[in-house]
């Protein structure tokens, strides 16, 4: 009889001794991201700007991150004239989005699909890594696939006018993806007045 009450004592630890152990927690991120895509390939014909562009995903998690990344193709395998877009959530990648409005980007080209790619993961990782001293003034990263031009990469951020701040993030955005050429930084305001804006910074 005490050999069952034994058992039954032991069994009894067991089992509270399984239910204490919790599967491991996520990792969160310090604030929710977007990833958008924009597939400009098929045009439509009298569509307006940005009708193609179409939200895919937000996440928080370190582990949601990964397994998005591994399943969403990467940029050198999109078509010709598409985007994909990672952005902090709530600013959608638009000149006309509120935070947007006054802001600018840096751009860099990639000399190759796997460089494309490799500067891609970097920069995604350095900012949902919060690598960044002046994170809060990032929107976001833009991939984009050109048929008849370089692929590049731009780097959103919000007030251009601020030399200061955008000078220390295209040095820190320049040193994460490993860039050798001259990377440049334009405003938005001069993009929408006309194609082939001059550069207002470079690093």
């Amino acid at each position: 009889m005490a050999a069952i009450a034994n058992e039954a004592a032991a069994a009894s630890i067991e089992g509270s001794a399984t239910e204490t152990i919790e599967k491991p927690l996520p990792h969160k991120l310090e604030r929710q991201w977007t990833f958008w895509f924009d597939n400009q390939s098929k045009p439509n014909q009298g569509a307006a700007w940005g009708t193609s562009l179409r939200k895919i995903y937000s996440f928080d998690t370190v582990e949601e991150f990964w397994c998005l990344y591994e399943q969403i193709f990467k940029p050198s395998k999109l078509p010709g004239n598409a985007d994909f877009h990672l952005f902090r959530a709530g600013i959608e990648p638009k000149w006309e989005d509120p935070v947007c409005a006054t802001g600018g980007k840096w751009s860099v080209t990639s000399s190759g699909k796997a460089n494309l790619d490799t500067m891609w993961l970097e920069t995604l990782m350095a900012l949902i890594g919060e690598q960044f001293d002046e994170a809060d003034e990032i929107c976001g990263v833009v991939a984009s696939v050109r048929r008849q031009r370089q692929d590049n990469l731009a780097l959103w951020t919000k007030t251009a006018a601020n030399e200061a701040v955008q000078m220390s993030i295209g040095r820190k955005w320049k040193d994460i993806i490993d860039a050798t050429n001259k990377i440049t930084y334009s405003f938005h305001d001069d993009s929408k007045r006309e194609r082939n804006a001059k550069s207002r910074y470079n690093v």
